[in-house]
């Protein structure tokens, strides 16, 4: 069934073959981009990054790959609610000794959120389905809820991004892309005459990386040993994510990993690789996407971030909304501040903030 689709575009070539394949599919596409960038300069090398200063160019990337296509392309500025959404959420939470993903809480609130609301109210633009370059495919329950499966690419997937898509945004997505693999992408790019095919992939969600968010100066603190002795110093402990090695300036003996962060008393703790073991973590504010929260204990794979493979674990929704997570084999290096994903086999079924 033909349907007015709305595709987010960034300028890569994953959202622009999103596109291609939509049209060619016979839909009703109209290519819309976010202006999320405030200017503020980047505090390093400038690299390809969802936020930073090539802004401009990947507006106008979007612009062509719109205008070969034959579709409308729109701007929707964002700058102002990103700001307050992400980028103050992110240094927040790294100045509190968290380490955050970002782009989870950008999906929900951004680009499925704001993006379409203001496509909606500013630029008129009434749609049936949105759609993105995410590699994931969708699914419907048989209670009629909608879910998310993994990529069939799974080396690829990003279903783990959107782990808090409410139903209402899950019922209305669309990814074209969750059959194909990012080489043949590319070929559909360069078969297509498209100039973003060989385009390289953002390497972070900010130019000059979470330093030029955090933009804090510096504040000296103890880099103690497990037991509370002081080994070292450290310039501020938004500078430190569990499980880091490189950086610590605590040299001889055997390596050391950060295996503790306490912005309260501005302590940064290492020790041997074995501390960064555990067994367990809780979830707070968890999103259930496709269940109910369970009523009892169950089995599922949860992946405590995006690199790392799910894990088979004992899940157990608390009364307070929190999620219990037991591990079969203790997981390395679990950080507070990223997110913890439940999938059962393929099907993304929730997650949350690792708290």
């Amino acid at each position: 069934m033909k349907k007015k689709v709305v595709v987010g575009m960034s300028g890569g070539v994953d959202s622009s073959v999103a596109a291609l394949l939509l049209r060619d599919a016979g839909h009703d596409v109209v290519g819309v981009t976010m202006r999320i960038y405030s200017g503020r300069p980047a505090a390093g090398p400038i690299i390809d990054s969802c936020y930073g200063p090539g802004e401009n160019d990947d507006i106008a990337q979007a612009a062509d790959i719109c205008a070969r296509l034959g579709i409308p392309h729109r701007v929707v500025d964002l700058r102002d609610e990103y700001k307050s959404l992400v980028l103050d959420y992110t240094r927040e939470e790294y100045l509190s000794g968290r380490t955050p993903n970002p782009c989870i809480l950008c999906n929900r609130r951004v680009k499925f959120g704001l993006l379409l609301d203001r496509a909606s109210e500013e630029a008129g633009i009434r749609f049936d389905a949105f759609a993105t370059g995410h590699y994931c495919r969708v699914m419907v329950r048989d209670d009629g809820r909608v879910a998310l499966r993994r990529a069939s690419a799974d080396v690829k997937d990003q279903s783990y991004f959107l782990c808090m898509l409410t139903q209402e945004q899950l019922r209305r997505v669309m990814f074209p892309l969750g059959e194909l693999s990012k080489p043949q992408v590319r070929e559909i790019a360069r078969k297509a005459g498209f100039s973003n095919h060989d385009r390289r992939e953002s390497q972070d969600f900010v130019a000059g990386g979470y330093r030029s968010v955090v933009s804090a100066p510096e504040k000296e603190g103890p880099i103690t040993d497990p037991d509370g002795n002081v080994i070292g110093t450290h310039k501020g402990v938004w500078g430190y994510t569990i499980g880091q090695r490189k950086g610590l300036g605590v040299g001889g003996g055997d390596p050391l990993y950060v295996t503790e962060i306490h912005a309260a008393t501005n302590t940064v703790v290492a020790g041997p690789e074995q501390k960064l073991y555990r067994g367990d973590l809780t979830v707070h504010d968890a999103n259930w996407s496709a269940i109910d929260p369970p009523s009892a204990p169950v089995r599922l794979d949860v992946k405590i971030r995006y690199r790392n493979p799910p894990a088979p674990a004992t899940v157990t929704a608390l009364p307070d909304g929190s999620v219990s997570v037991v591990f079969d084999e203790p997981q390395r290096a679990i950080t507070r501040g990223q997110w913890a994903v439940f999938y059962q086999e393929d099907v993304l079924l929730g997650g949350g903030p690792i708290s």
